[in-house]
């Protein structure tokens, strides 16, 4: 009768309702994520078949070997560290203005109204907006033909396109949204009453931003940074479209193994020792952030 008493108790309890509620979604995501992850690290630790057959059953730790030890792969992978570095910065730089006027000074009515035009490059394909990116950035692009039309130049800027810069301008341009919202949301939870306290205790605009405003945006930033930082490492899209194939990044490198060459085991070892960077360089970020809130505290 205990153990029935017990077991009522929990079920009616705020936490198991909500761990019910969201168990079927949770389940079917982590099936999504989970099966496919798994199979891609199994896969890193087969031997390709080098013609014979597709991927050879056999454990192996060659595949591991020779992408970390490959100098083109640590290239590779380096660039794509700085890619996705300079684009998170340059998102999170341009993104924090933006979110700071809508939350500040923009009317509560007319919020929601910038938050749907800031949203609006969502409808349209990534795709698309890729291909844009080249054709103001291309040789014969707006910007070159631009600057020949208004006499600045003569012959059309070969700097300005196929190159890492482009490829930065692109991915922030399409992860500004990202990186908008989560600071926008962290702003709007600031207490206004701590910033006129800070006001009438004679700090200046800035000063108050700088103690009181920022401190308290840091969560959104840190979302913000993580949703921009992580996907960029993986995108290959951009680099094929923008660079022309000549400056690959690490998503590249697995796309073509995977595909081209049709070596899986090698293909995967890449894509897990990528993902492990990431996320180890991501929980630094966290942990260091974390650590530096306590400090100011």
């Amino acid at each position: 009768m205990e153990q029935r008493s017990n077991w009522g108790r929990l079920t009616r309890s705020p936490a198991f309702n909500g761990y019910a509620l969201i168990s079927p979604t949770a389940l079917y995501a982590l099936l999504l994520l989970a099966a496919p992850l798994a199979t891609v690290v199994y896969l890193s630790f087969q031997t390709d078949g080098s013609g014979v057959r597709e991927v050879i059953h056999q454990f192996t730790l060659k595949n591991y070997i020779e992408a970390w030890t490959d100098p083109i792969y640590r290239a590779i992978m380096l660039r794509s560290l700085f890619v996705s570095f300079m684009v998170t910065l340059a998102t999170v730089v341009l993104a924090f203005p933006v979110a700071y006027f809508v939350s500040f000074h923009v009317a509560p009515n007319r919020k929601s109204l910038w938050l749907f035009l800031i949203t609006i490059p969502f409808w349209t394909s990534y795709l698309v907006r890729v291909f844009l990116w080249k054709v103001i950035l291309g040789y014969n692009g707006v910007v070159n033909s631009g600057l020949k039309s208004i006499g600045l130049i003569d012959d059309p800027l070969t700097w300005i396109n196929v190159n890492v810069g482009a490829i930065v301008v692109t991915l922030a341009h399409a992860y500004a949204p990202f990186a908008i919202l989560p600071i926008f949301v962290a702003l709007e939870k600031i207490d206004r009453s701590l910033l006129e306290a800070g006001r009438d205790l004679g700090e200046s605009a800035l000063m108050t931003f700088w103690r009181v405003t920022l401190p308290l945006a840091v969560p959104g930033v840190v979302g913000a940074v993580l949703i921009v930082f992580i996907p960029t490492v993986g995108d290959y899209v951009t680099p094929d479209i923008i660079g022309g194939g000549k400056i690959p990044l690490i998503a590249n490198v697995i796309q073509k193994q995977l595909l081209a060459i049709d070596n899986m085991p090698l293909g995967s070892a890449v894509a897990v020792s990528a993902m492990l960077i990431v996320g180890v360089i991501s929980a630094v970020f966290v942990l260091a952030n974390a650590r530096f809130l306590r400090v100011k505290k």
